[in-house]
Order: structure tokens, then C-alpha cells, then sequence
């Protein structure tokens, strides 16, 4: 039964109000956890990334095999509450007690939670199937019901999630002419897969629909299931990204990573699914745990997550800003020469072989020796024609020319050509596994260069002006969370800003 009155929690910074909770302060922002666990809320980027971000209360899809009801009710607990749960298709009667249940034939039964909805996760289903070879299972939603459900969630500025398929409850599986059925409102799309496939037989023992999961995969019934087969499965139009709805952002989510050769594994995939998702998750959930509907859930502190977040895999681009007039050395220094190159052609080249992209350069003083130095290299080049501004100018214009989907950037300096490809992957596997705003180098006790910065500092980033560049986020106080990479190189300390520093990091090879 839904509780016609809450009380009002002291910890909690959300206020019974008006018939259901609202945040206690107009720019109420979620808490983001102190604990060294990535939650699956952070880590999909549906909670807010510091203080200065809002919540945007998601409508998210969900499809695939191995773990996607985990995933459910897992993400609706981390979630400022209310949330509404339901199904486009079925959920098993035994999953629905995870929850407070509301049953809805039609539209009409869902006049009543207008009148408020309480702090708690409300899941919302059609009635019993009645099929005697169908064991105890909810049926989903009829589309005139959703619409209304959408619109209820989008009224009262709450979370809707969303189960569009099913599985059989096995690791693996390829959808149905008739699946997935993704309402068209939905904003982000899940797609859950179960690494305990693979290296498993294409049988109907460990993937649903075997004989479409082959076609799709190239493999043969029987066959164990491979990296590339499943690779390709979660990529093809008719399997992984079959029904998402035009500009929904799509999410992998890789489940079952509770060994190293998952994580591995994992790994591997997450490669190749990048060219085709926005980021890839991957994670080891646990079985969720029924909790009392009635229970106080402080928004954003995962206090009943089972399982665990290992990395967060997103599409990491390179700026070299490389506009500077270097008026202090008295010379150009992007083409100062270094072993046989100059400097700008040698810190591309890093950024290229650590795998960031795109990699940007950011031309404006000799722009055109600048681009000549780079040639045949696969760069986006950019010329700021106010680099003269200050480093902030040639921050933003490469910030602008990013993909959309970029998770971080990473800024390099045309005058630290020595930066080794280590570190650029130091700092990406850094992220990877905290998604934190700022990961920078630590050496002896002081900040070093390059910085990576999360996509959820760009907008400070764009907001900068004059001769100030990134570090200037670094004196916010805590609104940007830190991860230091500890190094102990000492030379990457070295900026060449006077001829005496050239001639150092010319002795550094002697």
C-alpha cells in the first residue's frame, strides 16, 4: 500500500510537499558518495558530477540479458526519489516485491498519484498474464498508459525507468522481431549483456534466441561465444542498438566481471562498442535486495547497492594548444627541434599512440608553419584567430570543435614534448575508474601537466577568460573532486619557457 503521508527524514534534503517530495532548496543538487565504489547511477552520468550541476531526473531504457532487473532496481534506489519503475513488456511477479506495486489497466489508474507520490520506488505494471504455460509474470504497459506515465513523471519532475525486453533470466541474448519495445520519450538507453557468455556454446542454455544471436554474431550454433562475435551482436542495428530511438544516448552496460578475465575481457569489447556507444560500463551487480517501500532512502548515497562499478569507458580527446606566440623565449617553440622533430609534432604523436580522439590542435601564432610541421598526421586542426586573448581563447576553441559524446579531454602543452604515452594512459584509466572532474600527475608534492578534465568542467571551462587556463579550476575549493596520478619522474616538471630550459631538456638525453 502507498503511504498517504511521509515523514520527514532530518537527513534528508528533500521535503514532503504539496502531495510528494520535492527538494528542500529550489537548486537542491543530489550528494554524490564519499565511498571509493563508483555507483551505477554515477556511473551511467544520471547524477549530478559536483555541486554546480543539477539533476536532470532521467527516462531511461533498458534491454538485453544478464543482470538488466538488477540493474533496475539497483539504479531506482540510488536515484533522488520518487522513481517510477515500470515494464514495456513483463516483469516476473517475484521482481516486482523489490518495491512498492501499483497495477494500471488504463490511464485512469493513474489519476489517484497526482495527488502526490511519496519518497519511495513505485512500480507500476499492467495486471497478471492469465496464460497457464506462463509462469507468474506482470504484464507490461499498453502504449496509452505509458504515454500517461511519461507525462505524470514529466509533470512532477521524477525519474521514469523503463524495462523494454526479456531475457529468460541467461547471460546473453538478441531480440525478437517484436523486441525491444523502447517508448519513443526515452533520453538513454541501457544495453545490458552478460560477460559470463562468454566462451560458453551458442546454445539456449546460455543465450535467449540463439538462432538470431547467430546470424547477427557470425557465429555458429554451438560455438562458443568470442569477443568479436559478441562484439558484434551489441553493435549490429538489428541486435545491441536495434529500436533506440533517434538521439537517445546508448550505454553498454558489461555485467558479470567478477574475475579478472571478465575484466579483461571487458575490456577488449569496450574498444570495439565505442565507435558505436556514447561509454561502456562495466560492472559485477549483485542480486538486489527487497527493502520495505516504507524505508528512508537518502538520495544519492547507494546505501543498498549490491555489487560493483570497475570503470567507465568513454571516448577521451587530446587538445594541444599550440597557439602561443612565445614571446618570453623569443622564438616559436611548437617548432623548436627534439629529437629530430619539433616540439608540436612530438606530443601529437603521444597523444595519437595513447589513444585519445579526436586529437586537436589549436593553431595561431604561424599557424601555417605550425600545420606544416603536422602534416600527414590524423589531427583535427583548429586556428584560434584570437589566441592573443590568452590561453583561455584557445581552450575553448578546441573544446568546441569535440563530438558531443566525449566523456573528458585531455590538454597538452606544445612546450612538453617528453610527456610519455604511459601517463596519458595513466590519466585515462584514472578516469576510467572514478570519473573524476580533474585527474593530474603528482610529482614530488606538486602539480604536473597534462590535466585531464571531465566533460562535467566544460562549461567552466567555456565560462574562463584572459590568460588562464585550466589550472584555475584547481582553486575552486572541493567542487571539482581531484585524482592524482602519483609519477616519479621529476622531468615532467620541466616547462621550456627560457632558451635555459631548452637547454635542459636537450641534457635530459645526454
Amino acid at each position: 500500500m502507498i503511504p498517504a503521508s511521509a515523514p520527514v527524514s532530518p537527513i534528508n534534503p528533500w521535503q514532503w510537499e504539496a502531495g510528494y517530495w520535492r527538494p528542500s532548496s529550489p537548486n537542491q543538487t543530489c550528494a554524490i558518495s564519499s565511498g571509493t565504489e563508483m555507483q551505477l547511477a554515477r556511473a551511467l552520468r544520471l547524477l549530478p558530477a559536483h555541486a554546480g550541476e543539477t539533476y536532470n531526473p532521467p527516462r531511461l531504457g533498458l534491454v538485453g540479458a544478464g543482470g538488466k532487473t538488477t540493474a533496475l532496481f539497483q539504479l531506482a534506489r540510488q536515484l533522488p526519489p520518487p522513481v517510477l519503475v515500470t515494464a514495456s513488456t513483463h516483469l516476473g511477479e517475484h521482481q516486482v516485491t523489490a518495491a512498492e506495486h501499483l497495477i494500471a489497466r488504463s490511464p485512469v489508474d493513474l489519476r489517484f498519484l497526482e495527488a502526490g507520490i511519496p519518497e519511495t520506488v513505485l512500480v507500476i505494471t499492467g495486471p497478471r498474464e492469465q496464460a497457464d504455460n506462463i509462469p507468474g509474470r506482470m504484464m507490461g504497459l499498453d502504449p496509452i498508459t505509458m504515454d500517461s506515465l511519461h507525462t505524470l513523471a514529466e509533470r512532477k519532475g521524477i525519474a521514469l525507468l523503463v524495462e523494454a525486453d526479456g531475457s529468460r533470466q541467461l547471460p546473453l541474448k538478441a531480440p525478437a522481431d517484436h523486441e525491444p519495445v523502447l517508448p519513443g520519450f526515452v533520453d538513454t538507453v541501457v544495453v545490458v549483456a552478460g560477460l559470463s557468455g562468454l566462451g560458453k556454446p551458442l546454445t539456449n542454455q546460455w543465450v535467449h534466441r540463439p538462432e538470431i544471436f547467430s546470424a547477427l554474431s557470425q557465429l555458429q550454433p554451438g560455438e562458443n561465444v568470442t569477443i568479436e562475435g559478441l562484439a558484434r551482436l551489441l553493435s549490429h542495428p538489428q541486435g545491441g542498438v536495434k529500436g533506440i530511438p533517434p538521439g537517445a544516448r546508448r550505454v553498454s552496460l558489461l555485467n558479470q566481471a567478477d574475475v579478472p578475465e571478465g575484466r579483461s575481457a571487458g575490456l577488449s569489447l569496450a574498444q570495439r562498442l565505442l565507435p558505436v556507444y556514447s561509454s561502456v560500463v562495466l560492472a559485477a551487480l549483485g542480486v538486489q535486495r527487497s527493502l520495505p517501500a516504507s524505508a528512508a532512502l537518502v538520495p544519492g548515497t547507494g546505501d543498498v547497492q549490491a555489487g560493483a562499478v570497475f570503470a567507465v569507458h568513454e571516448r577521451i580527446a587530446g587538445i594541444i594548444l599550440a597557439a602561443g606566440g612565445a614571446t618570453r623565449f623569443g622564438r616559436l617553440k611548437q617548432l623548436l627541434p627534439w629529437r629530430g622533430e619539433p616540439f608540436v609534432r612530438h606530443a601529437a604523436r603521444s597523444a595519437l599512440q595513447a589513444g585519445l580522439k579526436p586529437v586537436v590542435v589549436v593553431t595561431g601564432a604561424q599557424a601555417q608553419a605550425v600545420r606544416a610541421a603536422l602534416q600527414g598526421m590524423d589531427l583535427v586542426q583548429v586556428e584560434n584567430p584570437d589566441w592573443e586573448a590568452g590561453q583561455s581563447s584557445s581552450l575553448q576553441a578546441g573544446l568546441r570543435v569535440l563530438p558531443p559524446e566525449t566523456g573528458a579531454v585531455i590538454f597538452l602543452l606544445a612546450d612538453q614534448p617528453h610527456v610519455p604515452v604511459s601517463l596519458l594512459r595513466a590519466l585515462t584509466e584514472t578516469h576510467s575508474e572514478t570519473l573524476s572532474a580533474l585527474v593530474a600527475p603528482l610529482v614530488d608534492g606538486r602539480r604536473g601537466n597534462p590535466v585531464l578534465f571531465d566533460r562535467s568542467t566544460f562549461p567552466a571551462l567555456m565560462a574562463l577568460r584572459g590568460d588562464v587556463g585550466g589550472r584555475a579550476l584547481f582553486s575552486t575549493g572541493d567542487r571539482f573532486p581531484i585524482s592524482w596520478v602519483p609519477w616519479l619522474d621529476s622531468s615532467l616538471l620541466l616547462d621550456v619557457d627560457t632558451p635555459q630550459d631548452y637547454r635542459r631538456l636537450i641534457d635530459l638525453d645526454a
